[in-house]
């Protein structure tokens, strides 16, 4: 692709002060791969460029069992994740280290402020270039072309005009990020007291005056001295509801919300061929999931549909019980660690919560008034910290927002620093 072709695509080269340069990026870099497996073992990260691996959460960035080909880097390289620099998964290293040989590393010659590229390597007008480098079938892997690569162009400014813009976008995005880790903290605090509010409601009732007792179980203390403890066999039955053909796949979310998957998202599930052992859900039916019921994927449906052989759909034997109470009852159980210690562990993060382990479980069981008047006393109170927590998440991504606009317009001239 040629510039003029590029400058087509991408507008911010027409409109760049007049005394900084635009320059193919591997003018001002070039490729190297110094292999060693000695050093501080470094990753990129797509929110957070290069970091220390140790300063990360491994999952995907763990290394192999053998770093013989793995890269020596020093401060000043340019790392892109060669199958995720589309994304923006590329950073400017502060310090020395090594790196998986699956990254690519250019040393950026004496044009170009450290800090500076770190800044517009990751911000929308060279990423949209990376994007237009790459090529891939997949949503998600698309490596480097190496041709295409060739024509990515980058901003030189003077050099002293990078220093400028480094320290006003440091200084600038450091009071952005407190800002949101203040704010972040928040929606934890707001969580917490989510998770210990519907603790002690449903283990301990409304009135705080009321008489008390043993429940005979340490995990649980003492209960309301009117409430029974029942096997949850004697309170819930399974039941095998029919399917129908036009029922749609229901879904037991960690969050407690039981819907049609549609309503939640369609990608990351495993789909099966043959729909063996199906069963019926019906809306207002008690939803346990076998395999993340641990994790609090307990609720009651909101919707008719179907749900894989690995959920207990459940319904009251009586009149006695509330199934809106006893999920939040089940999900404390779960946030709490008490489930995952009963069940069988089969899969990293998963544990095994069949109806056999469920029906026996101990658990309390207020008169159904009570029940009734906890769900309906949660229900408005958790909607007040949901409203809470979806204010401050909307505040965070405008700062986010807000962060990424400053450094666009910084590193492309359209702010005087």
């Amino acid at each position: 692709m040629t510039k003029e072709e590029y400058k087509e695509k991408l507008t911010w080269l027409e409109s760049i002060p007049k005394t900084w340069a635009v320059k193919p990026l591997l003018s001002v870099s070039k490729e190297i791969s110094v292999k060693s497996s000695t050093g501080e073992l470094l990753s990129v990260y797509l929110d957070r460029g290069v970091i220390r691996a140790s300063d990360g959460n491994l999952g995907t960035h763990a290394p192999s069992e053998t770093m013989d080909n793995y890269q020596s880097i020093e401060p000043g390289d340019f790392v892109l994740n060669n199958q995720q620099a589309w994304r923006g998964s590329v950073g400017v290293s502060f310090e020395y280290g090594i790196i998986s040989p699956a990254y690519l590393v250019l040393r950026l010659s004496e044009e170009l402020d450290s800090r500076y590229s770190n800044y517009l390597f990751r911000s929308r007008p060279i990423v949209d270039q990376f994007m237009l480098a790459s090529q891939g079938v997949g949503t998600i892997q698309r490596q480097i072309h190496a041709p295409s690569f060739k024509n990515v162009l980058t901003i030189v400014p003077p050099l002293e005009t990078q220093k400028r813009i480094a320290t006003f976008l440091d200084e600038r995005t450091k009071s952005i990020d407190e800002l949101v880790a203040k704010k972040e903290n928040l929606i934890k605090l707001l969580n917490e007291r989510r998770q210990s509010l519907v603790a002690k409601i449903v283990t301990k009732g409304l009135d705080s005056k009321a008489q008390m007792k043993y429940s005979g179980m340490d995990w649980l203390g003492s209960i309301p001295a009117t409430w029974e403890v029942r096997r949850f066999k004697y309170i819930f039955n399974r039941i095998q509801r029919p399917i129908f053909e036009e029922d749609e796949i229901i879904t037991a979310f960690r969050d407690g919300v039981v819907t049609l998957r549609r309503n939640r998202r369609e990608e990351g599930f495993t789909f099966a061929f043959k729909e063996v052992g199906y069963q019926g859900v019906n809306k207002g039916d008690l939803v346990i999931h076998g395999m993340d019921g641990f994790a609090g994927a307990i609720g009651v449906s909101d919707s008719r549909g179907k749900a894989t052989p690995v959920y207990s759909v459940c319904m009251p034997i009586s009149d006695r019980a509330s199934s809106k109470y006893f999920a939040y009852l089940l999900r404390v159980l779960a946030l709490n660690g008490y489930i995952a210690s009963l069940s069988r562990g089969i899969r990293e993060r998963s544990t095994e919560f069949k109806w056999d382990v469920i029906g026996n479980l101990r658990v309390v069981l207020p008169e159904y008034e009570i029940q009734e008047k906890i769900a309906s006393y949660l229900d408005v109170e958790l909607d007040k910290i949901m409203k809470a927590s979806e204010l401050i998440m909307s505040q965070i991504q405008q700062l986010r927002e807000c962060r990424v606009s400053l450094i666009y317009s910084a590193v492309t001239g359209k702010i005087k620093i």
